[in-house]
């Protein structure tokens, strides 16, 4: 049983593809085979058990967790968007995003729903080979404000979000990205950093082995990660230093020409305590004040500590657009408006759209609405070029009997037959369709080309 629904995993995972293994993701396969089964695994083996992994609602289901790692969205961090997903149609969203060395992502889920709906959260890293399969990431911490991970290597990454069967909700996911390290000298951010990795010394002779951040004497130099003091000394080159141990990454951070330390060998710190006061000691006498910061990795050396103190280049947006309209329908307001593949204007136009095109609004990020098109086509609109159908673009009625169906297209099932003289609001189009509000108040599709006649005439 379990080897079957590691099978089925893989499908979804691999994205139902073939799939070739070498180099250290052979490595992480073979580890992978014992891993613990996530939630989303977990919930695939109930649906089996339960004698329902065969039924039309679950292999959809099932593809549809396929298609998300297949085909992501992808976002530049920091990212956030509200969701919504209807329990007639099931869907799983991905987000594909890009992760430096020394930058951390936190991933939030916000459920605004029953709080017994279940939402499956799968963090992967996407392999360099794109015929070897996602990994699941099996090292982000868990904290209250969600999943805290940070790489060992650049990469590309996928989140994945998917509802239980059966079920609606709207949600909030929030990729948030920080600093792997906190700034090491209080009141000082990155604009302080003067001198930078691999700038020759002496000559020539050696290259700066980190980077320096200037400031006052005595400011107070604080530690950027939990962790164990594993020296406190005094040398020729560094003057007063100081060696922090991480205790989560298990690297060196180096702290020198202090003007004096707070700490002794084995002193536990914490982000943020004390370790010394900014100087000028050691091989820096005849500089102003500074604290050079260096981080070191057991195999690797020094290694440029910039990157894991940089913040985003990018801030994050709240939602703006408003989240209360997300499940509905709406329509497109002007002629040609341009579908993208990215909540932001100089994004990659999917398709153009003519004027009163139906919408369905699924997500929101800041300004924008995340839609489908009735064909399944996704991509962003601006929120303020939609608009809702309370009122119709044209009055119609019907000179003959029109067939009415579920979507815009002649094989989608037949929801009624309106009789000659019926009144048809005209609430948007798409392709050859309108989509029209019957006397019933029913919203379906008829063919533009139908026997109608303008109401007022």
């Amino acid at each position: 049983m379990r080897a079957l629904l590691r099978i089925a995993s893989l499908l979804i995972a691999s994205t139902l593809g073939t799939l070739v293994v070498s180099g250290c993701e052979q490595i992480e396969q073979v580890e992978d085979r014992w891993r613990p089964m996530t939630p989303h695994e977990e919930y695939l083996q109930g649906l089996h058990d339960a004698g329902l992994a065969g039924s039309g609602l679950s292999q959809a289901w099932i593809l549809e967790a396929a298609e998300a790692v297949r085909s992501p969205r992808d976002v530049e961090l920091p990212f956030r968007e509200a969701t919504y997903v209807a329990a007639d149609a099931p869907e799983a969203i991905g987000y594909r995003f890009r992760l430096e060395r020394g930058q951390q992502i936190r991933i939030g889920l916000d459920v605004e729903a029953d709080p017994s709906l279940q939402v499956f959260l799968d963090f992967f890293r996407l392999a360099a080979d794109p015929a070897d399969p996602p990994r699941p990431v099996a090292t982000a911490r868990t904290t209250p404000e969600g999943l805290v991970y940070e790489p060992d290597r650049a990469g590309d990454y996928l989140v994945r979000l998917q509802p239980e069967l059966l079920q609606s909700g709207r949600m909030t996911l929030t990729l948030e990205l920080n600093p792997a390290l906190a700034f090491p000298v209080e009141g000082r951010d990155i604009r302080a950093i003067l001198s930078f990795f691999g700038v020759a010394r002496d000559g020539g002779r050696r290259s700066h082995e980190g980077v320096d951040v200037f400031a006052p004497r005595g400011t107070p130099v604080l530690a950027s990660a939990a962790g164990r003091i594993t020296r406190a000394n005094v040398t020729n080159l560094g003057g007063k230093v100081v060696w922090l141990r991480d205790d989560v990454k298990r690297r060196s951070i180096y702290y020198a020409h202090l003007d004096s330390q707070t700490v002794t060998a084995g002193t536990r710190v914490e982000i943020g305590d004390t370790v010394g006061f900014v100087g000028n000691t050691g091989n820096a006498r005849t500089t102003p004040p500074h604290l050079h910061y260096g981080v070191y990795y057991r195999g690797e050396g020094a290694i440029d500590p910039f990157p894991f103190l940089a913040p985003p280049r990018r801030r994050l947006a709240e939602v703006v657009a408003d989240a209360d309209r997300l499940g509905s329908w709406a329509r497109v307001v002007n002629e040609g408006l341009r579908l993208r593949a990215q909540p932001e204007s100089r994004a990659d136009v999917v398709r153009e759209l003519p004027q009163h095109t139906a919408v369905r609004l699924v997500g929101a990020s800041g300004e924008w609405y995340r839609v489908r098109l009735p064909d399944g086509t996704a991509g962003y609109l601006s929120a303020r070029l939609t608009e809702d159908l309370d009122a119709p673009v044209a009055e119609r009625v019907a000179a003959r009997a029109v067939p009415a169906r579920s979507r815009p297209e002649e094989s989608a099932p037949l929801v009624e037959t309106l009789a000659t003289g019926a009144a048809l609001a005209v609430l948007a189009n798409f392709g050859d369709y309108w989509m029209v509000r019957t006397p019933t108040g029913r919203p379906t599709w008829i063919r533009a080309d139908a026997e109608t006649a303008d109401a007022d005439g």
